[in-house]
């Protein structure tokens, strides 16, 4: 029997990944003379890589190791439904025992009244599902010409060619362009953008945006607007009080659908099971992935409201899916997930332990020098970091110049934390202890002191 081992050593085997392997959002020839870091096995909140360091995963992977990692039960899960059904599909008139079972327990989890559930293999697939159904919903309604669809700039919503379309960023736009059919407004980023406003102000400014929108393209063809609860990929930004509820007003006036992107926000991660749960917000279909199955397989899907669901199935097919969709294993393992979090009450440790303890500690970043904003919602937080807090300034060197450097002191001290421009974020497991939060906090606040003294010593101090 063929088995994958870690017999080679590091440097053999970054040689052979630089030789065959493409990574995503990556340089690869400036990887390839750095050479790869390569985890070898993950217990809990911690990694171990082939050089035997142990790491404290302050990003849960990608957000999605939300049960943390080494649990046998999801394995023992996917060995067992292997075995009985390794895989089937659910076109043709079929389906299979862990799709309906998950489908079932999505709904009841769910907020009323989204109780049905179109799969996929990824949030990026669940979001290019959202937009062929919100055009084929308002097709069925004899309204065609609702096909616009409105999202954010620096919004994150995958990165295939229609949810790459939706996320608001230059940079993925850049790289083979977007579909038509998608206009952007801005973020509710009030550290960056919101002037002499006060966050309050800045929310109901932004927010109005969508209004402003509506009304310059016409609302016979605007059909969706879709937002992250909270920002992730675009550095952990959460939105001022007032934007939401502002939001929530304008799609009610106007009759447009809201997709609300929980693919981050998901299976916990705020304190609730759902971000929309923690901001009152009332979507017609959640895009869901990633926490749904703790990342030990690739699922993801599209929570639908009962009355998009209907007018869906009121005309004929609906002419789209995947392979993958509520794939056997996946599915089953998801089912699993869910059911660890329901019976060790993580939710609950999130909201009434994880949470209130991080905050605290998150908090207390803001007494370095070089960090303004701390923000924390459940288990997703960001530090902004500046050289002037008082004027909320940017870094005159280029934007995230600042931030790679931190990332890379956090990286050095083994601690991953991410940067998003000069925004340090975390996402740990949700099953993180107190001890392991005093242990993330100790080591950001060498990394910080490291990157500062970098930061000073090559003259990067300096407000813009």
């Amino acid at each position: 029997m063929n088995k994958i081992t870690n017999h080679m050593p590091t440097a053999e085997l970054q040689a052979l990944d630089a030789a065959h392997h493409m990574h995503p959002f990556t340089d690869n020839s400036a990887l390839a003379r750095k050479g790869v870091r390569i985890m070898k096995s993950a217990k809990g909140v911690w990694l171990t890589d082939t050089e035997g360091h142990r790491i404290l995963d302050g990003m849960a992977g990608l957000w999605c190791v939300n049960i943390g990692y080494g649990r046998k039960e999801l394995a023992e899960v996917a060995a067992a439904q292997m075995q009985e059904l390794a895989y089937y599909n659910t076109f043709f008139q079929t389906t299979h025992i862990p799709a309906i079972a998950l489908a079932a327990k999505l709904a009841e989890i769910a907020p009323e009244p989204l109780n049905h559930v179109f799969f996929a293999g990824s949030g990026s697939e669940a979001n290019d599902t959202n937009i062929r159904l919100v055009r084929r919903y308002w097709d069925i309604k004899g309204q065609p010409e609702k096909r616009i669809i409105i999202a954010r700039t620096n919004g994150y919503h995958g990165s295939t060619m229609g949810a790459g379309s939706l996320g608001g960023m230059a940079g993925i736009h850049a790289h083979g362009g977007k579909i038509a059919g998608i206009v952007h407004i801005g973020e509710p980023n009030w550290w960056d953008q919101g002037g002499d406003m006060t966050p309050e102000e800045f929310g109901l400014k932004r927010a109005r945006e969508l209004e402003d929108m509506i009304l310059s393209l016409g609302v016979e063809n605007v059909a969706a607007f879709i937002g992250e609860p909270i920002q992730g990929a675009g550095g952990v930004i959460v939105p001022p009080s007032t934007y939401w509820p502002e939001i929530q007003r304008i799609v009610d006036k106007y009759g447009i659908l809201l997709i609300a992107d929980e693919v981050i926000t998901g299976f916990g991660r705020t304190g609730n099971w759902f971000g929309s749960q923690t901001f009152g917000i009332r979507p017609h279909i959640m895009t869901i992935a990633k926490g749904l199955s703790s990342g030990y397989l690739p699922i993801g899907g599209s929570i639908v409201c009962d009355e998009v669901a209907e007018v869906m199935g009121s005309k004929g097919d609906f002419n789209h899916g995947y392979t993958y969709s509520g794939h056997p294993v996946a599915a089953a393992v998801a089912l699993k997930n869910l059911e660890i979090m329901q019976d060790e009450k993580i939710v609950e440790h999130v909201r009434d332990v994880a949470h209130p303890y991080l905050l605290e500690r998150w908090q207390g970043l803001t007494e370095h020098p070089m960090v303004g904003e701390a923000k924390l919602v459940g288990l997703m937080g960001s530090i902004a970091l500046t050289p002037d807090k008082a004027r909320r300034a940017k870094f005159a060197s280029e934007t995230g110049t600042v931030g790679y450097k931190t990332r890379e002191r956090c990286f050095a001290n083994d601690l991953i934390m991410r940067h998003v421009g000069d925004r340090m974020i975390i996402s740990p497991p949700l099953i993180i202890q107190p001890e392991e939060i005093d242990e993330l906090i100790r080591r950001a606040w060498k990394s910080l002191d490291e990157a500062y003294a970098i930061v000073k010593a090559e003259g990067l101090f300096v407000a813009r």
